[in-house]
């Protein structure tokens, strides 16, 4: 038949077109950091979320990988292991999501050891602090945490559950920020050293939501060509914290220095507003993220 022969592959190439995007959420929290719920529940979250990605990324722990991997198992989601390794800037705090690097990798483990037992004893010294004035204690503190990763979250929800505050929001907002006085810092790596030891470990660096402050982002231009040039793979662009004037900005510095651009929920569970998928990240990106890769591979049931 005349034209057969070319009616197959446009209509394939309609069909491929006609197919839905893969829906891919690279930003999570699970009970071992500060979400709330466990990584089993939080797998089940995503799927019936609708997702087909789900990256796990607990603050400065791989505790959840295990877990999230085996509640996914049968269900086609996939999962991405990762973390969000907190480092500092100046006197900014700045978190790095790494995917897909070694949990073994030896100056990984030692620097997240690190920054969990001083996270530990910072959150025991500001709940004496606020005990003096508020009817807190530390084992409400505990009570509210998986004991892995505590930090000022579990707090909050211990002035929560106290009535001393309605949300983590507004104990955030009020007596855990820093102006009020029982806020200490705790001890995290420059944000040039996170990147590098995420790199050095096989992983992809992203930076997690950089302009909260819009124009101002956590980091600078400067910076980021140091960060460029330590292996750093991308930024977090679409989050529902950066401002659309820095998205603007984060857009055009991921244009400039060749980096890839990702979006993703934050999700904490009820710990905060955030829901699964609100913000997603390209096919594209994530096949980036990948081949950059040499630590762990993705996982799909």
């Amino acid at each position: 038949m005349p034209g057969a022969r070319g009616a197959g592959p446009e209509l394939l190439l309609r069909s491929m077109r006609s197919m839905p995007r893969p829906t891919i959420d690279l930003h999570s929290h699970s009970s071992v950091s500060d979400g709330t719920e466990t990584p089993t529940q939080l797998v089940r979250a995503a799927i019936a979320a609708g997702l087909d990605t789900l990256a796990i990324t607990d603050h400065d722990s791989t505790a959840g990988w295990d877990e999230a991997v085996a509640a996914a198992a049968g269900s086609g989601l996939q999962i991405i292991r990762g973390m969000e390794l907190s480092t500092r800037y100046e006197w900014r705090s700045v978190h790095v999501l790494g995917y897909l690097f070694d949990p073994h990798d030896a100056d990984l483990v030692a620097e997240t050891g690190r920054i969990r037992d001083d996270r530990l004893t910072r959150a025991e010294r500001m709940v004496s602090r606020i005990s003096e004035d508020y009817d807190v204690t530390w084992d409400d503190v505990l009570a509210q945490s998986g004991g892995v990763s505590i930090g000022r979250p579990h707090i909050a929800d211990a002035l929560v559950a106290r009535g001393i505050v309605r949300t983590r929001s507004e104990a955030f907002e009020s007596i855990l920020h820093f102006r009020a006085g029982y806020y200490l810092p705790h001890a995290a790596p420059t944000v040039l050293d996170g990147v590098r030891i995420i790199a050095s470990a096989g992983g992809a660096p992203v930076i997690a939501h950089p302009a909260t402050r819009g124009r101002d982002a956590v980091i600078d231009e400067g910076m980021l060509e140091q960060l460029v040039d330590a292996g750093l793979v991308g930024l977090e662009v679409d989050h529902r914290e950066n401002t659309s004037e820095g998205r603007a900005t984060l857009r055009e510095w991921a244009r400039r220095y060749d980096l890839v651009m990702t979006g993703s929920s934050d999700y904490h569970g009820d710990g905060k507003p955030n829901r699964l998928a609100e913000n997603t990240t390209d096919p594209e990106s994530l096949e980036a993220i990948v081949a950059c890769t040499r630590g762990v591979a993705p996982v799909r049931a």
